[in-house]
């Protein structure tokens, strides 16, 4: 079944908004996960304006189950920090400083023998590798050639499409990304504008679809029905899709 890692850099911004602990990100990534997340999210940037990398080293030891850690490799502290919390996954992402959030997968044709390097030096860890990509075949093609063990499409471009009431156009490149990646051997994940509402009707398109991570869209539903309810109501469509397709 496809697994939900919800992104907690939200409650981190709010947090951080008025100083202080309040609301406590290591709590609610316990509360999160025995809600029925199957793993927690963050994204730590230089700036520090959401996650914090001391809140990482802080979860690292109360994430049971998968502690999935997104960012710029090009950032000597982002690599530090993941290699001495070792998480289950670090996901690379191309952000540039001072970016709002993320907007574009990597050139993994023009950056591949720098990411093979780095996915190497987090695989000797034991630390497992997603690249962030955008929906093109040649993006996920030159994946492969970094020996990464997954990589994450960035579906924004879904997202906002679907909203325009495009699914059925909006679905084709995802699918022929997701396609190449799973003919290739890669495990897909996928991630970025998510939300209850699109999320059914792209797993049906591509169920094979190992995990997405949500966070902005999951934490404004949390606003209204509640964190518990809210991971639960994810956790039923994910469920529910692939229970279809059993």
């Amino acid at each position: 079944m496809t697994k939900l890692s919800v992104n907690i850099n939200k409650i981190a911004t709010l947090r951080n908004s008025r100083g202080g602990a309040n609301p406590n990100v290591v709590q609610v990534a316990m509360d999160a996960q025995r809600f029925g997340a199957d793993g927690i999210t963050v994204h730590p940037r230089p700036d520090e304006r959401h996650i914090r990398y001391a809140d990482v080293r802080e979860l690292r030891p109360v994430v049971r189950t998968e502690l999935n850690i997104e960012g710029n490799c090009s950032e000597k502290k982002f690599v530090d920090l993941v290699t001495q919390v070792v998480p289950e996954q670090v996901t690379l992402v191309p952000d540039a400083e001072g970016q709002l959030t993320s907007d574009h997968g990597w050139d993994t044709i023009k950056h591949r023998d720098y990411l093979k390097d780095m996915v190497a030096r987090f695989k000797s860890y034991g630390i497992r590798v997603s690249i962030f990509v955008d929906a093109n075949p040649k993006m996920v093609e030159g994946a492969v050639a970094t020996g990464t063990d997954r990589v994450e499409l960035y579906t924004e471009a879904y997202a906002r499409d679907f909203a325009k009431g495009k699914k059925e156009s909006a679905i084709i490149p995802y699918w022929e990304a997701a396609t190449v990646a799973r003919d290739a051997g890669l495990v897909l994940n996928a991630g970025h504008d998510l939300d209850r509402f699109n999320l059914g009707f792209f797993l049906q398109k591509i169920p094979w679809i190992a995990e997405v991570s949500i966070g902005h869209a999951l934490i404004c539903d949390a606003l209204y029905l509640g964190l518990e309810n809210t991971i639960q109501l994810y956790k039923r469509q994910l469920s529910f899709i692939n229970h279809l397709e059993a």
